[in-house]
Order: C-alpha cells, then sequence, then structure tokens
C-alpha cells in the first residue's frame, strides 16, 4: 500500500541515512514514516489555550533528565505574566528534543509528562514533536533516545560556531520504523521492565562513581590543604598563555577530518580515541587548537552538576583539537606544575566556586567564563613541594584505581546492554509479532486521509470583537 506523503528508502533531502535504515526490511506490519508524517512538528499553540491566570508548568533544559525521558514539571508560573516571552509550548504528552550540541551526546529527549494543568512552557532550545496518532510518545522517545540517532543528528547541525542546532528540516524528513499500535504498546512495555532493571544496576554504579570522585577529590583537598601557609596567586599569574576556548566543527560524514575530543574525555578523566570524533574544522583555524602534554581543560558549560570539571592531557602533541565548550589552560612551569594546578581545578572549594558562579538563560546549560578561571586562587608552594604534593596524591589514587576501574567498565556494560535493547526494540525482534495486529501502513492512510481533509475544509474565522472605545467615549462604529 502507498502512503500519501511517500514512504520509502530515499529521503529525498540529501541528509545522511541512518544505519539500517529505509532500505532495512521490516517485520510484517510494520511501515516507514517521515517523522513530519506522524507529528505536528513545533506547534506554536496549545490544544486549549489557558487563560492569563491560570498557572501552568515550566520546564527548562534543566529539568530534562538525561537518557531517562523524565522530567520536572514542579515550577508553575503565571501564565499572563511569561506568554509574550519567546519561550516554547508543549503540553501533556509531547515529546521534547534537545537540540543543543551537548544534548545530542547526554540525549535529553523526553515525554512530557505530569504539567500542571497539562501544558507547560518550556526551553526554545526544544523541538516539540506532537504525535498524530499513529506512534506512541514513548516508542518515539526511545527510538530518538538510540545513539546513532543522535550522532546521526548531531551530523546534520546547522548554524554559526557556538550556535549550531539540529534544524527542523532535518527532524521532519527523518525516518522512523512504525510497527503496528498494538505492538508498539508492547515494544514500549517490555523496553520499560527491561531498563528498570537496568537502572537498578545503574543507581548503584552511580553511587559508586560519586564515591571515587568524592575520594579523588578529597585527596586534592588534603594535598593542597597541607600549602595553606604558603604564599596564595590567582591563576591568572601563573599563566603561560592566555586562557583559550576551542572551536566546535560539524563531524565530518566521510571520517577525514580533523580529531576533535568530545566533553565525555573531560567528565571521565580519560583521553582515549572513544571520546573523540573525526569533524569538519578549518586546519587553518584550529591551527593553534591541537593539544600539547600537560595541557589542562575545563569544562566552560555543561550540566549543574559537571560545569567546572576538568581534566590533564598526558599524551602526543597535536593528536586531537578540542570544541568550544571546553577551555584550556597552559601554566607557566617555571612557576607551577601542570598536575598540581590540575589537582587545585578538582578541589571541592574550587569545584563549588565553579557552579555559583555559572550563570544560564532559563533552560540553557550553565556557563563559565575565562574571568571566572583565571581569578580561581590557590596556595602556591616551590617546585619541589608541589612535586611532593603530587607524588603523594598518586600514592593515594592507586589504591582507589581498581574501584574506580571496575565502576567505567560496568557503567560501559550498561551503555551496551541498552543499545542491544533498543536495537531489538526497533528492529522488530524484542517482542514477537501479532498477525491480527492492524498494519501500520492502515493507520498511517486514514491519518493522512485525515490531515488532507481538514488541510482543504475552509477555515472558520472567529467572531470579531468589538474593538474598545477610548475613556470616555461611546464603543466605536462596527
Amino acid at each position: 500500500m502507498t502512503l500519501g506523503l511517500g514512504l520509502g528508502s530515499d529521503s529525498g533531502d540529501g541528509s545522511e541515512e541512518l544505519p539500517g535504515g529505509p532500505s532495512r526490511k521490516l517485520p510484517p506490519g510494520w511501515a516507514w514514516a517521515a517523522l513530519e508524517e506522524l507529528c505536528d512538528v513545533n506547534p506554536r499553540a496549545f490544544d486549549d489555550e489557558p487563560g492569563d491566570d491560570d498557572f501552568i508548568s515550566q520546564v527548562p533544559m534543566a529539568s530534562v533528565e538525561a537518557e531517562t525521558g523524565r522530567i520536572d514539571a514542579s515550577n508553575h508560573v503565571r501564565y499572563g505574566d511569561l506568554k509574550k516571552k519567546s519561550l516554547t509550548r508543549f503540553q501533556e504528552n509531547d515529546v521534547l528534543f534537545a537540540k543543543i550540541t551537548p544534548c545530542m551526546e547526554n540525549g535529553k529527549i523526553a515525554v512530557a509528562r505530569g504539567l500542571l494543568d497539562g501544558r507547560a512552557l518550556g526551553s526554545t532550545e526544544f523541538h516539540v514533536l506532537r504525535s498524530c496518532g499513529a506512534v506512541l510518545p514513548e516508542y518515539l522517545m526511545h527510538y530518538l533516545l538510540q545513539r546513532d540517532v543522535r550522532i546521526n543528528a548531531e551530523q546534520n547541525m546547522s548554524g554559526a560556531v557556538g550556535q549550531r542546532r539540529v534544524p527542523r528540516p532535518y527532524l521532519e524528513s527523518l525516518k522512523v520504523p512504525v510497527p503496528p499500535i498494538a505492538e508498539q504498546r508492547r515494544i514500549v512495555a517490555e523496553i520499560e521492565q527491561q531498563i528498570s532493571h537496568i537502572e537498578a544496576g545503574e543507581e548503584a554504579l552511580v553511587d559508586a562513581n560519586r564515591l571515587t570522585s568524592d575520594l579523588r577529590s578529597s585527596i586534592a583537598d588534603a594535598a593542597i590543604s597541607q600549602h595553606s601557609q604558603s604564599s596564595w596567586t590567582r591563576l591568572q599569574e601563573i599563566l603561560r598563555e592566555p586562557l583559550r576556548n576551542g572551536v566546535s566543527a560539524k563531524a565530518a560524514p566521510d571520517g577525514i577530518g580533523v580529531r576533535t575530543l568530545t566533553l565525555t574525555a573531560v567528565t571521565k578523566n580519560d583521553f582515549d580515541p572513544q571520546f573523540t570524533k573525526v569533524t569538519s574544522a578549518d586546519p587553518n583555524r584550529v591551527k593553534n587548537l591541537w593539544l600539547e602534554d600537560l595541557d589542562i581543560f575545563v569544562q566552560r558549560s555543561n550540566s549543574a552538576e559537571l560545569v567546572g570539571t576538568s581534566a590533564i592531557y598526558r599524551g602526543d602533541r597535536n593528536w586531537a583539537i578540542y570544541p568550544d565548550l571546553l577551555i584550556r589552560v597552559r601554566v607557566d612551569q617555571s612557576r607551577a606544575l601542570p598536575e598540581y594546578v590540575a589537582l587545585v581545578l578538582r578541589t571541592n572549594r574550587i569545584l563549588s566556586y565553579f557552579r555559583q558562579n555559572a550563570r544560564g538563560l532559563s533552560g540553557s546549560m550553565p556557563k563559565i567564563d575565562q574571568a571566572t578561571i583565571e581569578n580561581v586562587d590557590f596556595p602556591l608552594p616551590s617546585l619541589p613541594r608541589q612535586r611532593e604534593s603530587i607524588e603523594w596524591v598518586m600514592q593515594q589514587e592507586s589504591a582507589i584505581a581498581p574501584l574506580a576501574a571496575s565502576v567505567i567498565a560496568a557503567q560501559e556494560e550498561s551503555t551496551e546492554l541498552r543499545a542491544a535493547l533498543l536495537h531489538a526494540a526497533f528492529t522488530g525482534a524484542l517482542v514477537p509479532q501479532d498477525p491480527a495486529d492492524e498494519p501500520a501502513s492502515a493507520l498511517l492512510d486514514r491519518i493522512h486521509a485525515a490531515r488532507v481533509t481538514a488541510k482543504a475544509a475552509p477555515r472558520k474565522r472567529a467572531p470579531r470583537k468589538p474593538r474598545s472605545a477610548p475613556p470616555g467615549q461611546g464603543e466605536l462604529p462596527q
């Protein structure tokens, strides 16, 4: 059966096809559909407009939990106070897709649930997807949460450096495998049951990871506090060169280009090829951004708990460049050892300082600027004493290294398990097909026909309201 909007393997828009995309054979009863056939993308209004005195939810970007699809809708606002602001409108059961760069890696995608009065105002950095009835919101959310989907979206971002977004036309043309609606319900139920087991294990891993991170910060605290009687300095006074932001560029579609760090390299304190990507950055523009051994990198923007996280690079010169969301710190090694400065930056005092000074508009990722980093103050003992502290820290951290390594390995296994679960779900291997289910194509055809009919029907204009007369005059003539 041929659908009205032309389902098929050719997207016709020049965008890259997802691995196993529309050319992949689907199970019986399934159909490929472009997202614009399944949803209203970025609807401008609520189905039912609230009154000015009605209270609804406000959901900034920070209220969406990465990877899980959960949102915090507990902040309530008077609609009339914010309705004229440039905020996204969405309602219960809409799917939210965060379109900015950090969220591609973290997966801030959610189904709007628990909204006060069923409506919310939120960040303009969300695409809003309102299902037309052929796809369940939870099914669509889990499909979009797949890493391959997020990587493909990132490769198709547009805009200037530092302002790159997933464009609406790309999202509208994205092909989605659509099972019968009854099978979608079975798939969602099985995904959620399995994910509940995975999350139980992940919570224990998060606690263990937090413990190791806290231990490392406490060790750094102890090392630096030994020098509290030494003379103090600001970071700005010991820099070898000015602080510098990196450059973000689109992923290279052919895998040929400039190796670039991802934020995960700093978050995990692990500079490994798995935490890089190849981008189409202009070599002439980034020639001063190549990594050098003992460079320190600070995350200038991330989630509230990760902004200001730092790590020191130990490796070959010119191995990679770094993105715009990282700030490079190079110190004068005649005055301070980079390893000592790296210890300072991960102490609890400095991490708290970064978080307290992070700024951001409602719904955006909190940011720190170069001035905040330059003003970090700390005790600066002699180089031999700095070296003693570094060696002491290395001895202490060697004791927790096995725990940290086992936690990282378990987290990687959990990530792979999630990916395998979602792959099975969207290839028809997670739950059995039922021949009695109505094929997805039949429902899609009905929805398409209804939309064509609604589009062709003449629009009824609301009755014009009488204009109010100026004070002291009667009503104006109609």
